[in-house]
């Protein structure tokens, strides 16, 4: 991998999410005819689905989805930025619904003794495997005053739809001259250097259509994902319209009031325009109330086969998982859907699989033409996953712009093949 230049590796990682290579191992086992159910339908789930029928047509394959369409939280910042409309991020289950059965339905409960779930609609189903793949929730009110009735008027956007549509229309409705205020949580939580291009898309938006207006980051943290890149990059395109704030400097909200628009952090209340209420999150909720998760919020899992350590026969993957060094993100979640499937396979022929590899790349716009990215592989290892010397790793700082135009075009080409992976 040190012989592979990063440019080449980037490309590599974008074209192999089409082929399904990396990640999985490529197997050929013998029938088994049996049930596998898998909850959601996003990158973790939909990819899980598809592997297991590809690694074993007989399988009776059940996803189980209470959304007909399907919109990615990859991208949606660029929809803020005007670059892309809303059905660019939209996906449905046409094409997958022709390899495995897709319900549309919501998991009401779980039982790990009997293996059967049961659903709002009133189906009880049984499986020999289950797999979970919820994404997040939140910890409504974690920050005072901000539940679910206040994201109606501060818009999260942290999962992607109508919430996307909430902020975009508010940007697009704010005064040239107001505050967007931007307040990420603090780590762990579902893709990390996300905050940090929703404020270059939206400096961008505004750079545009509303110059005397700027956006403000109040963080819980000091640091951050891809932060120098972010950073020298607002230097040259933003430095009159982003302004980060880290938590140890005031930067960390406690409080919000939705109907004054205020925002309070270190006891100064900041008036905003339009405020993007990040808060702290957890497993999705159909996680807890199986009983599969920590105190912490999170559902521990073996790290090879992502079995969960409360139940057997369950596995959980993609963001709601602790999977080591991996990062909460779509390419991480679709990299384990694939992963848990050959094992689950290899597990119901009695059998097991050698060492498998993860991998995950994210790439942030900052401009339409200019993008930063960092890429990494992952191995198991005594201390759970972690990630593998060598491979990948941030952009460098000193690249020449034509790097950073062609990081911006890698940036469309992977979301364009990591799709059509999972859902064509």
């Amino acid at each position: 991998m040190n012989s592979i230049s990063r440019r080449r590796f980037i490309q590599w990682l974008g074209a192999a999410s089409a082929l399904g290579t990396l990640g999985a191992p490529s197997l050929a086992f013998p029938n088994t005819g049996a049930r596998v159910i898998v909850v959601g339908g996003g990158f973790g789930g939909a990819t899980c689905a598809k592997y297991l029928k590809r690694f074993d047509p007989s399988l009776e394959v059940t996803l189980i989805e209470s959304r007909k369409q399907f919109y990615t939280c990859p991208f949606s910042n660029a929809v803020l930025g005007g670059l892309y409309d809303m059905d660019f991020i939209r996906h449905n289950y046409d094409k997958l619904k022709q390899r495995v059965k897709v319900i549309q339905d919501k998991v009401s409960t779980i039982d790990p003794d009997k293996q059967t779930i049961h659903t709002t609609a009133g189906r009880t189903l049984s499986y020999d495997r289950l797999v979970l793949s919820p994404g997040i929730d939140f910890l409504w009110n974690a920050i005072e005053g901000y539940d679910p009735a206040a994201s109606l008027i501060m818009p999260h956007a942290w999962k992607a739809g109508s919430q996307t549509r909430l902020l975009l229309k508010q940007l697009h409705e704010m005064p040239n001259g107001g505050v967007v205020v931007i307040a990420p949580p603090a780590n762990p939580f579902r893709c990390p250097p996300g905050p940090y291009e929703r404020a270059s898309m939206i400096a961008h938006y505004l750079k545009q259509h509303k110059p005397r207006s700027k956006v403000l980051i109040l963080d819980a943290k000091d640091k951050f994902s891809k932060q120098a890149l972010f950073q020298d990059a607002w230097d040259e395109f933003y430095p009159d319209h982003i302004e980060w704030v880290p938590g140890s400097q005031g930067g960390k909200v406690t409080a919000v009031n939705p109907k004054h628009m205020t925002v309070t952090a270190d006891e100064e209340k900041i008036k905003a325009a339009v405020a993007n209420i990040i808060p702290p999150q957890m497993a999705g909720d159909v996680a807890h109330r199986a009983g599969l998760t920590n105190d912490k919020g999170w559902c521990p899992v073996n790290q090879k086969t992502f079995e969960s350590t409360i139940y057997k026969n369950v596995h959980v993957i993609g963001d709601a998982s602790i999977a080591g060094k991996m990062p909460k993100s779509g390419f991480s979640a679709s990299s384990q859907g694939k992963v848990c499937a050959a094992e689950i396979v290899a597990a119901l022929r009695g059998d097991t699989i050698g060492a498998s590899s993860w991998v995950n790349t994210c790439y942030s716009l900052i401009t339409p033409d200019y993008g930063i990215s960092v890429a990494a592989v992952y191995q198991l290892s005594d201390k759970g996953i972690v990630g593998v010397k060598g491979a990948g790793g941030v952009g460098p700082r000193d690249a020449p712009r034509a790097t950073r135009r062609m990081e911006a075009i890698y940036a469309e080409g992977w979301y364009q093949a990591i799709t059509a992976d999972i859902f064509g």
